[in-house]
């Protein structure tokens, strides 16, 4: 069999130039065609990545802030709880304080009422017991008796110190009036000049004396001159006691300090 080179070389060239071809102006596209697929897929794939992990973190804080909320959140009500807890506590002392403060000032001014009640009644018992005795003493009065309370007072002019004796003759005898003598009854001639000779024997001179009767000297008989005073008289010891009397009133007119509050320990109980 007869090989025939001319038709082998020229079939290899149609061969080498259809693949030339083919390569040229199909296999080229079909390449560069599945390149930029490929490379699409790829983009598209790091896209997706990039956008997944864009959404994971976008997830995570999401989380984290979610997370920061509750625990924020928490921090506000437990803090809202002890401010209301407190503000209760506060409130609940104020008024325990407040109601403290009110029984005191109750209790006070019962006490005040009270002892105020008390030294009402005791001046009034007071007044009526000296009214009574004056009264007493003054419907008792009789004429014998100022005699009687006459010769007291003679001796009593006899018994005075220095010191008063002296002040009382220095008064009668610059004195331009004459010495007032009062009793509640008139004094019978003999007492008068008893009298009267009491005072001119116990200052040696001759004193002028006017007699007068006065009502409200009880059971005695009292003698002035120039401010000075000598007297003596059952109205005198009653005067002295009043007067003892009222001193001790006004020493229990002073109230007692009240009891100590409990509201101190209140407060530091609430807060322990």
């Amino acid at each position: 069999m007869l090989i025939d080179w001319f038709t082998v070389a020229a079939q290899v060239v149609n061969f080498l130039i259809l693949v030339w071809l083919l390569k040229r102006f199909l296999y080229r596209p079909i390449l560069d065609a599945i390149d930029a697929r490929e490379k699409r897929i790829a983009k598209e794939l790091a896209d997706a990545d990039a956008k997944k992990a864009e959404a994971q973190q976008a997830r995570e804080t999401f989380q984290n802030k979610n997370e920061a909320f509750d625990k924020q959140r928490a921090a506000l009500l437990s803090q809202a709880e002890e401010e209301a807890k407190a503000e209760r506590l506060r409130l609940m002392d104020e008024a325990r304080q407040a109601a403290d403060t009110l029984s005191a000032k109750r209790q006070e001014e019962q006490r005040n009422k009270a002892h105020n009640l008390n030294q009402a009644v005791s001046r009034q018992v007071q007044q009526e017991v000296f009214a009574i005795a004056r009264k007493a003493l003054t419907d008792l009065a009789e004429t014998s008796l100022e005699e009687r309370m006459g010769e007291v007072f003679i001796r009593r002019l006899r018994e005075l110190d220095d010191p008063t004796k002296a002040d009382l003759g220095e008064a009668l005898k610059t004195a331009t009036d004459p010495a007032i003598v009062r009793s509640a009854f008139d004094l019978p001639a003999a007492q008068r000049s008893a009298i009267q000779n009491a005072l001119n024997e116990t200052f040696s001179a001759d004193i002028p004396i006017r007699f007068e009767t006065a009502p409200d000297v009880i059971s005695g008989i009292v003698l002035t001159t120039n401010g000075q005073k000598l007297a003596w008289s059952i109205a005198d010891y009653l005067a002295s006691l009043e007067k003892g009397v009222d001193e001790l009133l006004k020493k229990q007119d002073t109230p007692e300090p009240p009891p100590e509050s409990n509201t101190g320990k209140s407060a530091e109980e609430h807060g322990t």
